[in-house]
């Protein structure tokens, strides 16, 4: 009965360290939590993970302190929670700031919970989620809680390109915290109370005497559409966190795994006669290149990446014939396709992602060229445009690119061309490849001729006319294998599925190397 009894104490004891543990920071801070509009952390995990998956690891880790006052007032399982569960069936690895603990401050407590689940993450292989709430480090204990932040770093750099790392800002994220997300492979952000800044309004107004909010500084929007570093943003949590879980369908759990495959209803032969008609017959008349990607893609699902950020691009996810692939596609609906410093990294990034997760990469292409001007140059759009040129080169996985109307000068190189070992290349019949635009082109070779003419801008227009018949049709390409055919537009969509399963045991390599110098 003394056995019983002892084992019944040591069970109450237990239970009543682990309700505090999910009470975090008790009733009074969870309740201001809720007036902020903000979830708990572990309503978080519950809306992300399949239901009841979540197995909670180091509920009971506090900080460590030898003053009985101090003592009195920590939290088992200080201001994270962390744990395992699944998506969709699938094994991931989540941790939760929660602000209800110190206002998620990290602690030394705090990064060791952290770094323990990044690191079975990794031994595992298998995807990590943070959940972002927190006022940054833990100011009293000084330079501990910085070094905690040091050794988080160095596990996402060690991470990236071995198991996906996905970033999710559901509150303030100030200072060197926002740097482990800025080397994950995906931020969200929900909307007015995510926030992420080197330096809050009040260091810039004392520096400065710049006036900012904290929204206008570092909210989504801001992000999302100005500086790039969220990918996504959402206006609710529930919203962000369902599309957490559908970016997850698409990608590997690592990188020694292919992208999950799955059951595609969509006829992969089916033909699709409306895109001849997408191209308008002026050939410097815009168009909506997410038209083609919806009409090409298994059930027009396509999952867009960085929507709000570098238009001129679009990148993102898709299924053809049941197959993760990764979309990059000129948008002539916006500065005409162009290519510049943004959507250059943009669209690098992308690339070399897909390539470290054995995602094949779809390329439609309709460039004009890199976007000219002395702000682009002394800014470093060699630089940047050499990023995308470096991407595609460097990359291994399966590239099949799509010429639709004009691919000019360098930017056609760059754009996934059979230069830098694209796999299978086509152009439809009213793709256009030269070194330049044919006004340009006849503006140069027939400059005296023009000028010497009554009426140049006719005379113009003809010559360019006649160049574009006989030197920018896509069948000089083909000529030379640079393009593998030229195909019906209504045929793209099994064009790209058979090359896909004809693909699908590719092997490629680069020269033995520690790491290439791409041109940051």
């Amino acid at each position: 009965m003394a056995v019983e009894k002892k084992i019944d104490e040591r069970l109450a004891e237990l239970n009543k360290l682990r309700q505090q543990s999910q009470e975090g920071g008790g009733p009074k801070r969870i309740e201001q939590q809720h007036a902020k509009g903000k979830l708990t952390a572990r309503e978080r995990i519950t809306l992300l993970l399949d239901k009841d998956t979540f197995q909670e690891l180091d509920p009971f880790v506090a900080p460590w302190s030898t003053d009985a006052e101090s003592q009195a007032q920590l939290f088992p399982g200080d201001a994270v929670v962390t744990g395992y569960g699944m998506i969709n069936g699938r094994l991931v690895y989540v941790y939760a700031q929660d602000f209800t603990v110190f206002g998620g401050s990290l602690s030394e407590a705090v990064s060791e919970k952290v770094i323990k689940i990044m690191d079975m993450a990794m031994k595992n292989g298998a995807p990590i989620i943070g959940l972002n709430d927190s006022g940054g480090a833990r100011i009293q204990e000084g330079v501990v809680s910085l070094a905690g932040y040091g050794e988080i770093f160095l596990r996402n750099t060690l991470a990236s390109g071995v198991i996906p790392q996905i970033s999710v800002i559901m509150g303030p994220c100030a200072g060197g915290a926002v740097y482990s997300p800025a080397i994950t492979d995906f931020v969200f952000m929900v909307q007015d109370i995510g926030q992420m800044y080197i330096t809050g309004p009040d260091v810039i107004k004392a520096a400065t005497g710049e006036e900012v909010t904290h929204e206008r500084l570092g909210g989504a929007d801001s992000h999302a559409r100005l500086s790039g570093v969220a990918h996504f943003s959402h206006a609710t949590e529930v919203e962000c966190l369902n599309e957490v879980r559908r970016l997850l369908s698409f990608l590997p759990q690592n990188n020694m795994e292919d992208p999950p495959l799955s059951t595609s209803y969509d006829d992969p032969n089916r033909i699709d006669e409306t895109l001849a008609r997408v191209i308008p017959d002026d050939p410097v008349k815009a168009y909506d290149m997410r038209e083609v990607i919806s009409r090409i893609v298994d059930d027009g699902d396509f999952l867009e990446v960085h929507r709000q950020f570098a238009q001129s691009i679009l990148v993102g996810f898709a299924r053809m014939g049941g197959t993760p692939v990764g979309m990059v596609a000129q948008q002539p609906a916006y500065l005409a396709g162009v290519l510049d410093i943004d959507s250059s990294d943009k669209a690098a990034r992308f690339v070399r992602f897909c390539d470290a997760f054995n995602i094949p990469v779809i390329t439609l292409v309709d460039v004009p060229g890199f976007l000219p001007g002395t702000d682009q140059e002394h800014r470093g759009i060699i630089r940047h445009g050499a990023k995308l040129l470096y991407a595609y080169a460097e990359a291994t996985v399966p590239k099949i690119t799509i010429i639709t109307r004009k691919a000019y000068g360098g930017a056609y190189v760059v754009m996934g061309s059979k230069h830098l070992r694209a796999d299978v290349n086509y152009a439809w019949p009213t793709a256009e490849i030269a070194v330049m635009g044919p006004e340009g082109a006849v503006s140069i070779i027939y400059r005296e001729k023009i000028s010497n003419t009554e009426n140049p801008d006719e005379v113009k227009t003809q010559l360019a006319k006649e160049y574009r018949n006989k030197y920018a049709n896509p069948y000089i390409a083909a000529g030379r294998g640079y393009l593998d055919d030229v195909i019906d537009p209504a045929e793209t969509r099994p064009k790209i599925i058979k090359a896909l399963g004809m693909l699908r045991n590719k092997r490629d390599t680069t020269p033995p190397k520690k790491h290439g110098n791409i041109p940051l």
